[in-house]
């Protein structure tokens, strides 16, 4: 698929075929994430690839009773790497850089999930303390966001967007 193809194509989904992903398509999209920039290169995010039925079900209740997360094919769930950021950032990588890698690496993982004939929905509202016990995350690991993937079994309508003018200021 062409890039701008894939932007276009790219829609948020919450109902999902009842069709595993298969690995290779799982394999392409977490070595897209590894192409994503980070600072300094050093990737300070980790990805918790979720297949339990159970552990998607806890993911439920962590993330506001999104019940489509547990009928989810697949839940892959990007966290911040504070400690791998702040070794060379110190305060700055601590507070913003993990989080931005671990959101860029999500943005990345969602295109190519998108290039794989596959549909998405970037999950933000969780409480990230009950998530990082589910899928028992380091201590410096901290949930950014949660990605469902899948084939899809609906084709929602394009949404609107603001105005460029409205976002876009030219100096």
């Amino acid at each position: 698929m062409e890039f701008y193809d894939i932007l276009r194509n790219r829609h948020s989904v919450r109902h999902f075929a009842d069709k595993r992903v298969e690995a290779k398509k799982i394999r392409a999209i977490v070595d897209a994430t590894m192409s994503a920039p980070s600072a300094g290169n050093l990737q300070s995010y980790r990805i918790h690839v979720i297949h339990s039925a159970e552990a998607k079900e806890s993911l439920v209740a962590a993330a506001s009773y999104q019940e489509f997360i547990a009928k989810t094919p697949l839940v892959v769930i990007f966290c911040a790497d504070l400690k791998r950021a702040e070794s060379k950032y110190e305060q700055r990588g601590f507070e913003l850089y993990a989080t931005q890698d671990a959101t860029i690496a999500c943005a990345y993982a969602q295109l190519a999930a998108t290039n794989e004939g596959l549909s998405s929905v970037w999950v933000g509202g969780f409480e990230p303390l009950e998530v990082s016990r589910i899928i028992q995350a380091m201590p410096y690991e901290v949930p950014v966001a949660i990605l469902a993937v899948g084939y899809p079994a609906e084709t929602p309508e394009a949404t609107g967007r603001r105005p460029v003018s409205d976002m876009v200021k030219e100096l």
